[in-house]
């Protein structure tokens, strides 16, 4: 039985990291048919397998290549540290796959805990990847001045610290380990509504707004410097107004964050929505498709990379040869 604080409505409510979603405690728990537990064991398997290995390729290029350590480079692997603990999330969850919680006491809230964390440093990095395209793109004559490497740790590690704090300040609800019938125990969290709008607004609807306002005018502003570099007159008219255009290769970089960011949208959104419009939707059995998509967008990030920087694609040749190991190898031209 879960105890409802004095004068708060009682909601129970699982983070995307979770495989499983209820919105209400539930009375019995039900039995998942073999076939569909093995296919998730297999699927959530692959795809934390996936996650893990690709992200960590991003990561031990970014920190050891240092050409490649650059300001918007630095924020890209702040966001690979996210999703490789995403990949971890999910090998935890692959253990209670049937929605029975065998891991113990202790690692329930961790396991919550961590899981908010996560994804609140995600946004937050998302939204640090919008500025740096903006003061790119937008003001390209500050940006070496503006946006250093030193300015962007700092901002990664607030954004982290920030993350820490503002959902250990959240999280007031109660975790319970639900007895149940048909297993053990079940790691099952419940809050109030108060907590729920505050999770919404500074975690989803204000970094949203920031990203989204933020790439507009990025995308304005890139089409009609790219309209520009094509005519020879429109050119001479920008350096005549004083105006000065962003290099190819930021604009570039853009475009390419720019599908990260579309991406993550995309794979974030629909879980949201769901939450929003009606809590109950998540107990259906198609919620576990939104959350999967939540899963994979851990996945995706590294694949865009690949498939748009040539750096990166380069260094995974060097990692997998086991080239990095050579002496010097970090002075190596990336680019």
């Amino acid at each position: 039985m879960v105890v409802r604080p004095p004068g708060l409505p009682l909601r129970s409510h699982r983070h995307p990291c979770y495989f499983w979603v209820r919105g209400r405690v539930p009375d019995r728990k039900p039995v998942t048919p073999h076939f569909e537990s093995m296919l998730a064991y297999i699927l959530l398997s692959f795809i934390a397998l996936l996650t893990s290995a690709l992200n960590l390729l991003v990561i031990i290029s970014i920190s050891h290549f240092k050409q490649l350590h650059t300001p918007t480079n630095l924020i890209l692997l702040s966001l690979a540290f996210s999703d490789f603990f995403v990949g971890f999330l999910m090998a935890l969850q692959i253990v209670a796959i049937d929605g029975c919680w065998s891991l113990g006491d202790i690692l329930c809230p961790f396991y919550h805990f961590l899981g908010y964390i996560i994804t609140s440093a995600s946004i937050g990095t998302v939204v640090l990847i919008s500025i740096d395209r903006y003061v790119a793109i937008c003001h390209p004559l500050h940006y070496s001045t503006q946006i250093t490497q030193k300015r962007v740790q700092v901002c990664i590690c607030l954004c982290w610290i920030c993350s820490v704090i503002f959902q250990g300040i959240l999280q007031n609800q109660t975790l319970k380990l639900q007895v149940m019938n048909s297993c053990s125990r079940e790691c099952m969290v419940v809050y109030d509504h108060v907590s729920v709008l505050a999770d919404l607004i500074f975690s989803f609807i204000v970094p949203i707004t920031v990203i989204v306002l933020l790439y507009m005018r990025v995308f304005v502003v890139a089409i009609s410097q790219a309209h520009a570099m094509r005519s020879h007159i429109a050119t001479v008219t920008f350096q005549k107004t004083g105006k000065v255009m962003a290099k190819k290769s930021e604009l570039k970089a853009a475009r390419t964050l720019g599908v990260v960011i579309v991406v993550f949208l995309l794979c974030l959104c629909p879980y949201y929505c769901a939450a929003l419009v009606d809590e109950d939707f998540l107990t259906a059995s198609n919620a576990n498709i939104i959350i999967c998509l939540v899963y994979f967008n851990s996945c995706l990030n590294p694949l865009i990379y690949a498939l748009f920087y040539p750096w990166f694609r380069k260094s995974i040749k060097l990692i997998v040869t086991l080239k990095i190991l050579q002496p010097d190898s970090c002075d190596a031209n990336m680019l």
